[in-house]
Formats: structure tokens, C-alpha cells, sequence
């Protein structure tokens, strides 16, 4: 017993070294993290006050892009694009939704688009399309980020 204890001690001594552990390297930990993460896809979309009792994330997303094009459709509607456009009735508008929540509109049109006067349409788009209610903006990983979409809006329903 007493030749077995020092045995035992030193093999005990001898196992502490398989516990060492290698200290990962930090730019390795960064790089794998930045591969994992899914850089086209927001942990939480932007969202209205009305759309943030939703708990499902993808009512809430629908509520909010549901808001979004009635409130653009309401504050166009008051305006002349139908009159001085007849043939126009879906404009496509980029929406971006900046961190600070502020938001910029932008009409899409098709590259050989000669129909419309453009440079009209955007600069009633930029004048109607102002004291919009306030918008939270999409998170990422607890970060509020810029976010952008298309949103058909119709201009005149017949």
C-alpha cells in the first residue's frame, strides 16, 4: 500500500496535463463566427406600434409590410399620379429602414422606361412620402440594422 501510493500520486500528477487546454486562437473564433452568421436574413424585422403585440415573427413581419403599403397607398392616393399618369397603376418603391429609424423611398422603375417622367413621379414620391409613423428598425444579433425591400404599391385599383 504504502509503495502504491506514491504510484498512484504520480500518476495523478502525470493525467493534470491531458486537462490543459488549448486557448483558441481569437481571429479564428471571429472568422468562424462571421461564416455561421446569415447575413441576408434579420433576426427581427422592421415593425410598426400595431404590429409589435404579434408574437409570431412572420405575422408580425406580414402586419408590418401590410401597414407599410396601405400607408403609402393612403398618402399617394391623395395626389395627382393617377390623373397625370392614367396608365400607371403599380409603382414598385425600394424602401430602406436605416438603423436610426428613419426611412428613404425610392420608385422603382423598369430600365427602358421612357413612358413616365421619372424624375415627376420620384419628386412627388419624396413630397408625399414624408411624416411617416415612427418605425422600428430590423435587429441583427440585438443591433438595430439598415434594412431594404420592394414593395408594389397600387396607385389607382379599378
Amino acid at each position: 500500500m504504502k509503495k502504491l501510493l506514491p504510484i498512484v500520486a504520480l500518476l495523478l500528477l502525470q493525467s493534470c496535463q491531458y486537462f490543459e487546454k488549448k486557448v483558441p486562437n481569437e481571429k479564428e473564433l471571429l472568422d468562424k463566427q462571421l461564416k455561421e452568421i446569415n447575413w441576408n436574413e434579420v433576426d427581427e424585422y422592421p415593425s410598426v406600434a400595431d404590429c409589435e403585440k404579434l408574437t409570431d415573427a412572420t405575422l408580425r413581419k406580414q402586419c408590418f409590410f401590410e401597414f407599410l403599403t396601405a400607408t403609402i397607398q393612403q398618402k399617394l392616393a391623395v395626389d395627382t399620379l393617377s390623373t397625370m399618369f392614367p396608365k400607371l397603376d403599380t409603382i414598385e418603391v425600394k424602401v430602406t429602414v436605416l438603423p436610426n429609424a428613419d426611412m428613404e423611398f425610392e420608385p422603382q422603375f423598369p430600365k427602358d422606361s421612357v413612358a413616365y417622367d421619372t424624375i415627376k413621379i420620384d419628386s412627388i414620391l419624396r413630397v408625399r412620402l414624408v411624416d411617416f409613423p415612427k418605425v422600428n428598425p430590423a435587429i441583427k444579433r440585438g443591433i438595430p440594422v439598415k434594412t431594404q425591400f420592394v414593395l408594389p404599391v397600387i396607385i389607382k385599383s379599378e
